[in-house]
């Protein structure tokens, strides 16, 4: 075992590189491992189904892919139906070795805009062999028993690699780092591991993930959760502000961002739909210093949600209370190497 996945595992430190930049135009030659935002919407995207005449920003569902460029390996959190759109553009950052160069999918739930896109691995399209596919039991066994999913697997068109719930120690010490018990260990010293939260479960169990080179650099990607207090009464000694500390100094936290307030659906009763509001959670965390607070990326807007434009005065709010919108095609080098 490596040691930085033992540190992972003993509860050491998660991070200890300089901070993750932003990477300009063109590729820093020195860039080893580096974070892509393929998509940034909620399920649908935007323009939404019968809203021809919506002239916002285009949205694509929320994906982010992982470049090991020191491996020669690509991964994808979650699968949008906006796939092929995405693995094109990833295509232009970090044209694949060979086929899809698609070395994992990592699931976090089945909702539209998380999974369909592995249909396109099927024979109506990529006709993929084995494309390894990491999800939850539930999740797995959806997969396997409901078509066409079945038919991915049954013709060796996906892998799945099913994975179990990590138990997490949420510590009471603040210089105590979270403690995953059975991380996936995916290439070179990359480890991710699963959260799970609460959301609406009709067919799978929802997840984040987090993945992590320990001796470098942690990543936190949560697009959807129900609420931050239902998640503390199910996890005793759990607070978000924890959460944020516990990715590092130089951690990143991409979270739930689909409504803005509860002003948001004329018409609508928005307690029926249980997502954290963008000014709820930068409410909870505005306490933490700037330097917390700089690690969250809201992420998985709602077309609705006027964060959407990045001109917008709630945009602008957000980053002048010390956070980010996470926006397709941002590209964040994790390890510069050296």
């Amino acid at each position: 075992m490596r040691r930085g996945l033992a540190a992972l595992l003993a509860g050491g430190a998660l991070c200890s590189a300089p901070a993750a930049t932003f990477a300009a135009d063109g590729e820093p030659e020195a860039c080893k491992v580096q974070l892509v935002v393929l998509g940034a919407g909620q399920d649908a995207g935007a323009p939404q189904i019968g809203n021809a005449d919506d002239t916002g920003p285009r949205l694509l569902p929320s994906s982010l892919a992982l470049i090991d460029r020191a491996n020669g390996k690509r991964y994808l959190f979650d699968a949008s139906p906006a796939i092929t759109e995405q693995l094109a553009m990833l295509d232009r950052i970090e044209p694949p070795a060979d086929g899809l160069g698609v070395d994992g999918v990592f699931l976090t739930h089945a909702h539209i805009g998380h999974y369909l896109g592995i249909a396109y691995f099927g024979r109506e399209a990529a006709g993929a062999s084995g494309v390894p596919v990491y999800a939850m039991p539930r999740m797995a066994q959806f997969l396997r028993t409901n078509g066409p999913w079945s038919q991915l697997v049954e013709l060796g068109n996906i892998a799945i690699k099913e994975v179990a719930h990590s138990s997490y120690r949420y510590p009471p010490l603040a210089n105590e780092a979270w403690r995953p018990s059975e991380p996936q260990l995916i290439g070179g010293n990359i480890a991710v591991s699963a959260i799970p939260v609460p959301h609406r479960d009709e067919y799978s169990e929802t997840v984040g993930w987090v993945f992590a080179d320990p001796e470098r650099w942690s990543i936190l990607y949560l697009p959807d959760i129900d609420s931050w207090d239902e998640m503390e009464a199910r996890n005793p000694g759990f607070s978000l502000e924890t959460w944020v500390r516990k990715v590092g100094p130089d951690g990143l936290v991409f979270i739930d961002a689909t409504f803005w307030d509860d002003n948001e659906l004329p018409g609508r009763d928005m307690r029926e739909i249980p997502h954290p509001r963008v000014t709820e959670t930068m409410d909870r965390l505005q306490e933490l210093p700037p330097s917390e607070r700089a690690k969250v990326h809201f992420i998985h807007y709602n077309h609705t949600n006027p964060i959407r434009d990045p001109d917008s005065a709630q945009s602008r709010e957000v980053t002048e209370r010390g956070y980010n919108v996470a926006r397709r095609g941002d590209r964040i080098c994790l390890d510069k190497g050296g």
